[in-house]
């Protein structure tokens, strides 16, 4: 379940910063292209809100254990208050390099930072409360003791052959 809302995180980003490189591209006189520098930057910053994202969720993981008689929105908001500096500086200091290589760099590389800016500000905001809002929504399974439903073709998952 996790995995799905990493996913529909990530591509909630993606369209984000397409959208706003194309606004971009459409309101300003200076010329981005849709090119391979673009995908190289999206699939960084793809990389990099699933990092952030997947320390958020195992914050959520570890916190669902500690926490078993907690409600899930009080353990997300706990889980999101410990991990929030980290993520909060990990972003400034990386939109820190970013803004000097868009500012100081050349035209060759202005559209891979303009990406990278754009997907660190989206991808943060989306590993903080988009992500965490949809497993709210989706709901989490708590209790990890029990088999789930889906595990009776595991059966003989450990047998040595």
């Amino acid at each position: 379940m996790m995995r799905l809302i990493a996913y529909t995180s990530i591509s909630h980003f993606g369209f984000i910063v397409l959208g706003i490189f194309a606004l971009f591209h459409v309101l300003t006189p200076v010329t981005m292209q849709l090119n391979q520098t673009l995908i190289a930057a999206l699939l960084t910053i793809v990389g990099y809100s699933l990092n952030d994202t997947v320390v958020v969720f195992d914050r959520v993981r570890e916190n669902l254990r500690k926490y078993k008689k907690r409600p899930l929105n009080e353990v997300l908001n706990v889980s999101i208050n410990e991990t929030l500096s980290r993520t909060f500086m990990t972003s400034v200091t990386t939109l820190l390099a970013l803004l000097a290589l868009f500012v100081l760099g050349g035209d060759v590389i202005r559209g891979f930072v303009f990406a990278m800016i754009w997907g660190v500000i989206v991808g943060t905001y989306s590993s903080i409360f988009v992500a965490t809002a949809a497993l709210l929504y989706f709901g989490v399974k708590r209790d990890w003791s029990k088999p789930s439903a889906g595990a009776e073709g595991n059966q003989f998952a450990n047998i040595d052959a």
